[in-house]
């Protein structure tokens, strides 16, 4: 090992981290990771088989936080996701920080739970308590602060009101509820704006 990993590892160490060398050992319990010299994990983060981690991921845990990721999700450059006292729980198949990562932060008593098949993406962000359902989704850059998107199928279900709830556009959204099958498109403030059919967007032929 030469003196710049050294130092490398010796600064994962001092902010909580798995060395390179750890990270890179994830890919025996079936975490793949393309690049691991870019990744940042630390040890009490909980990777079922199959997760990706792309380069430039950071996943941390301080505070008595709990993170839990679920088998095969994709986690894109970009996404940070922190567990600060807070519990960060991600279901199976999700697809988090595509087209512009992705920010998840749960401090002191918070928790915020993605479930299965979920996708986040365009440089959006959770903080405070969220529930994203199964199949739902949040896409651009919203900053998500107590919301809740129902259950549903996920972006590939052929009936665009079964899908899980969505959020797209840009700005924040506060204590927005989405049920199953509806959406919220806005530039702004979300409780602001109409809640629509998802078919509404994607009308049959």
């Amino acid at each position: 090992m030469d003196e710049a990993q050294r130092m490398s590892d010796a600064a994962r160490r001092q902010l909580g981290f798995l060395s390179r060398a750890e990270t890179a050992a994830l890919a025996r319990f079936g975490v793949v990771l393309p690049d691991p010299g870019s990744v940042l994990v630390c040890a009490d983060a909980g990777l079922e088989e199959g997760v990706v981690l792309w380069p430039n991921v950071i996943l941390q845990v301080s505070t008595g936080g709990r993170m839990a990721v679920g088998r095969g999700t994709n986690l894109f450059p970009g996404t940070r996701i922190v567990a600060s006292g807070g519990s960060v729980t991600i279901g199976a198949g999700a697809e988090i920080g595509e087209e512009g990562g992705f920010t998840v932060k749960a401090g002191a008593g918070e928790t915020i739970a993605v479930r299965d098949e979920a996708r986040l993406l365009g440089g959006g962000s959770l903080t405070l308590s969220n529930r994203i359902g199964r199949g739902a989704q949040i896409l651009g850059p919203i900053r998500c602060e107590n919301c809740i998107l129902g259950d549903g199928g996920s972006h590939r279900e052929p009936e665009p009101d079964r899908r899980g709830g969505v959020l797209k556009g840009s700005g924040v959204a506060r204590h927005v509820e989405v049920p199953r099958g509806h959406v919220i498109q806005a530039f702004g403030l979300f409780a602001d704006a109409v809640i629509r059919p998802q078919s509404y967007f994607h009308p049959k032929p």
